[in-house]
């Protein structure tokens, strides 16, 4: 059973109710049991095994407890983020995240000071094991997230050496978008007699799905026309980072102001672009499936398949971006024939008649050149809007600290003036460097 001051900082966090895969999984994690657990992204899938990792951990065993693997920096980053909350209420408990990336020697020197709970990247972790930068037998937890993702991006040797450095008596939690039968092969060389959690339909249910029959020369015009509804947060899956390029283009062209994220862009950049679509600075992103796999993108309104990808799971995870949360979404599907056989389309006509209006976003970001290696915490940025600038608190969004660097969502009636304010007034005693994003 979850414990008294868990329940208490899962209320001040904001948790009033359970979502589907946490109700189904949760009895089995407290009890310790293997699970193979099917939830999209979005599902509230972290909070599930972080709570289980939470309630078994030994806080005055300094020592790595739990390992958690992710596809992608940007997710483990984020899952660490969710345990670090959801561990708050637990005196000094160290969360540390392994990503490529990221400097390597300082990751050693944090190691060489222990952690309770490890997340990382398997190209990374695996170093650190290798170079036997800390002891995996105390690990007694074992956590793949997003384990299909992995499988697809090419990291079985890096996940099969990993996996040889732990305890064979431990814990084990994997957490799939889909069930591919290469992931449940892979599944049965870890763990015997796991126990299977799925939520079926949980998507269906709350998606509208439209498949439109077009030629390659319609597909950007019709995008602009499928834009014209107003919906405040589109995803665009395109199938290489040119046609990304060229999309985003188009759409400049007329009026509209996209973000682009595909495997051409550097770290930097793909987490900047990650943090204005997030706090709605930016109300379209523009996405290859090799760049978006493995993010934990808030939930749009719109998924729109500019290019339909080829094979079924891929799909999966493209529309699992929409209708999260208990919300309602839309997918819109453009089919050339070679990508899909389907004897019923939707009338073209429900696009064409759309008149262009312009998505304005809700927020715009200011960037601030100092971060948590400066000691800048988001009260203190939050404080010098609003008490030092007299910005009302409800028009201040997210907040991202960075080590090196901050992001705040404004709301754009204010943005000007949190700009001058803030470029003329000092945050924690000192003045800071503010650039418009």
């Amino acid at each position: 059973d979850i414990s008294k001051e868990n329940r208490s900082n899962l209320q001040s966090l904001g948790y009033e109710f359970m979502t589907k895969i946490q109700e189904k999984s949760l009895p089995h994690i407290l009890q310790k049991k293997d699970i193979v657990a099917k939830a999209q992204t979005g599902s509230g899938k972290s909070v599930a095994f972080g709570l289980g990792v939470i309630q078994n951990l030994q806080p005055n065993k300094f020592a790595p407890q739990s390992l958690i693997l992710c596809p992608t920096r940007e997710l483990a980053m984020q899952v660490a983020n969710t345990l670090k909350e959801l561990a708050r209420f637990i005196h000094n408990i160290k969360v540390l995240t392994l990503t490529g990336g990221m400097p390597y020697h300082p990751q050693v020197h944090s190691l060489k000071h222990k952690a309770h709970i490890l997340v990382g990247t398997p190209g990374r972790v695996l170093k650190h094991l290798q170079e036997e930068n800390f002891d995996p037998s105390t690990i007694d937890t074992f956590v793949l997230d997003e384990a299909d993702r992995m499988l697809d991006m090419g990291f079985y040797e890096d996940m099969e050496k990993i996996i040889a450095f732990l305890p064979t008596n431990r814990h084990n939690m994997f957490f799939s978008a889909t069930y591919p039968e290469s992931f449940l092969d892979y599944i049965q060389t870890i763990v015997q007699d796991p126990l299977f959690v799925k939520i079926e339909d949980e998507k269906d249910l709350d998606i509208v799905e439209e498949f439109y029959q077009v030629n390659k020369e319609q597909k950007q015009n019709l995008t602009v026309k499928a834009l014209s509804n107003r919906y405040k947060t589109v995803m665009i899956f395109c199938n290489t980072k040119i046609q990304c390029d060229d999309l985003a283009d188009y759409l400049e062209d007329h009026q509209l102001q996209p973000l682009v994220l595909h495997s051409d862009l550097e770290q930097k950049d793909r987490e900047e672009t990650l943090i204005l679509f997030a706090n709605k600075s930016y109300s379209i992103l523009i996405a290859t499936d090799v760049a978006a796999r493995g993010l934990d993108i808030p939930s749009v309104d719109l998924v729109l398949n500019f290019d339909m990808p080829h094979e079924s799971e891929t799909y999966t995870h493209r529309i699992g971006r929409t209708a999260r949360a208990g919300k309602s979404g839309k997918v819109i599907n453009f089919c050339e024939s070679q990508y899909l056989d389907r004897t019923k389309y939707d009338q073209i006509d429900k696009l064409l008649n759309n008149d262009l209006k312009i998505i304005e976003p809700e927020f715009s970001t200011l960037y601030i050149n100092g971060g948590k290696k400066d000691k800048l915490r988001a009260g203190d940025i939050l404080g010098a809007l609003t008490a030092g600038l007299d910005i009302p608190k409800q028009s201040i969004g997210k907040i991202d600290i960075l080590p090196r660097c901050s992001y705040v969502a404004i709301a754009l009636p204010y943005y000007e003036k949190a700009y001058e304010g803030l470029q003329n007034n000092k945050i924690k005693n000192r003045f800071f460097k503010i650039y418009t994003r």
